[in-house]
């Protein structure tokens, strides 16, 4: 397990794609114009079905449609409410990240103590906000995306306790390719580096139970199953699952999760016969009816239909994280002026589809915010939150210029964040409305790239 573990990454690629105009924006040279009467909760989103997104092959990948996890839940009510405590379960998310980082790096746990560490993939902070849809067992599961986990899992029935899903549970007593995992089986085994726990022997068959903790209140537990899998045209058999029997936890109306991790027992590295172990994903907005994509293997740049231009950076090996994504970032510019620090190139940043807000080290967040109030001027102020501090009073402006926003990473592959991905929006009367990058808590902590500056406005694929 452990070599083919450590083989996993070489393969491991992210697409970095953004648009040139996106969602009726235009460029003024370094700045953009933000319309803000055109945001996501002047548009009520009508109840839309999360179920089911579409798929296609083509040039040897597979593309699945990719939604916001709002188009799971209808209408929302409380706008307010929800862009608050989004933040608040972000911090929440990435301080217990850093600490289990810092264990990670300092060795300082043992096998035995690792178990204990819950799973922080962010399920139960509600910020896993990114669903694609699968076959299983002939089924059609949606499943929320998430690089920080590797056991996918859905719920299944009989059920000792399921939250509420759209669709209807898997039922692998009607399958007639479903097979169940022994105990005493090499891949029951593998749950220890997947989860941090071991599986334990059911009785009658001695199936392999296994539990993954992701955090207080939220879990799922069952037993490994294995089943076909499909993807349009494409399957792959006997893909190792969890079959879910009681399942608590923040998960929407999904029926449960994809793991892109790197053990053994993630889908990357499960389907890497045909796809090379290669995925990327472009990320949606949360705007009713837009979606993006989750591609599972390489394929050419015809696979990225209407998004040019492409750039490529490779993952950066690091033993110490190896339950992690990492990427190089070498450089940030604001409104064209490139920022300068001793942070940028020295260390990996993670990237984690579970982190909303993007944290950079102390010294590069403070040179882009300075330069980026020299550039945003003029403008009222207003009171920071939580992790925010850069926050301004927009009350009354139809629209407003904001500068550009690029972070460069090895390769001199280049990210552009998307106009929605700059600000983000604490009041919807843009009475607080605040620079959507945060300052890590000291320089020795890793940078996260998040979703949100990654997050873009298209069409369906």
């Amino acid at each position: 397990m452990g070599e083919a573990t450590a083989q996993l990454p070489m393969f491991l690629s992210i697409v970095l794609l953004y648009l040139l105009i996106v969602n009726g924006v235009q460029c003024l040279e370094d700045k953009k114009v933000l319309n803000l009467q055109n945001l996501q909760w002047h548009h009520p989103t009508g109840g839309l079905s999360c179920l089911f997104q579409k798929s296609r092959q083509t040039n040897g990948a597979i593309i699945m449609e990719m939604k916001h996890r709002d188009n799971c839940q209808g209408n929302i009510i409380d706008w307010n409410s929800k862009l608050e405590k989004q933040l608040i379960w972000d911090e929440t998310h990435v301080r217990s990240m850093q600490q289990r980082i810092g264990k990670m790096v300092s060795k300082s746990i043992d096998d035995d103590s690792e178990t204990r560490i819950p799973l922080n993939s962010g399920i139960k902070y509600q910020i896993l906000n990114y669903v694609v849809t699968m076959e299983l067992g002939g089924q059609n599961m949606t499943l929320i995306v998430d690089t920080g986990s590797d056991l996918t899992w859905v719920q299944c029935q009989p059920c000792k306790s399921c939250y509420n899903q759209q669709g209807p549970l898997f039922k692998p007593s009607t399958s007639p390719s479903y097979q169940p995992i022994l105990c005493n089986s090499s891949t029951c085994q593998s749950l220890q580096f997947a989860t941090g726990n071991s599986g334990v022997c059911g009785s009658n068959p001695p199936t392999c139970k296994y539990v993954v903790n992701y955090g207080d209140g939220s879990y799922t537990n069952g037993e490994l199953g294995a089943e076909k899998l499909g993807f349009g045209t494409t399957s792959i058999n006997k893909f190792v699952f969890g079959c879910g029997r009681n399942n608590k936890g923040l998960f929407g109306g999904a029926s449960g999760l994809m793991g892109l991790g790197r053990s053994d027992l993630s889908m990357v590295f499960q389907t890497s016969a045909i796809f090379g172990g290669v995925f990327s994903y472009c990320l949606p907005s949360t705007e009713a009816g837009a979606s993006g994509s989750l591609v599972l293997g390489n394929g050419d740049s015809s696979v990225f239909k209407n998004v040019t231009p492409i750039s490529y950076t490779r993952m950066v090996p690091n033993p110490q994280l190896s339950t992690f994504y990492v990427l190089n970032l070498t450089g940030i510019s604001i409104g064209g002026v490139a920022l300068h620090g001793p942070s940028f190139g020295n260390k990996g940043n993670l990237i984690d589809s579970g982190t909303v807000i993007t944290r950079l080290a102390p010294s590069v967040y403070k040179a882009l915010k300075t330069e980026f109030l020299n550039q945003f001027s003029g403008f009222p102020s207003a009171p920071g939150f939580s992790i925010l501090d850069t926050c301004f009073n927009l009350t009354g402006y139809e629209e407003v210029n904001i500068p550009t926003i690029s972070m460069y990473f090895e390769g001199d592959a280049e990210l552009k964040v998307d106009l929605t991905g700059v600000f983000y929006f604490v009041k919807t009367d843009a009475s607080q409305v605040c620079l959507a990058l945060a300052s890590l808590s000291d320089e020795y902590e890793i940078g996260i790239i998040g979703n949100y500056p990654a997050k873009e406005s298209k069409g369906n694929i």
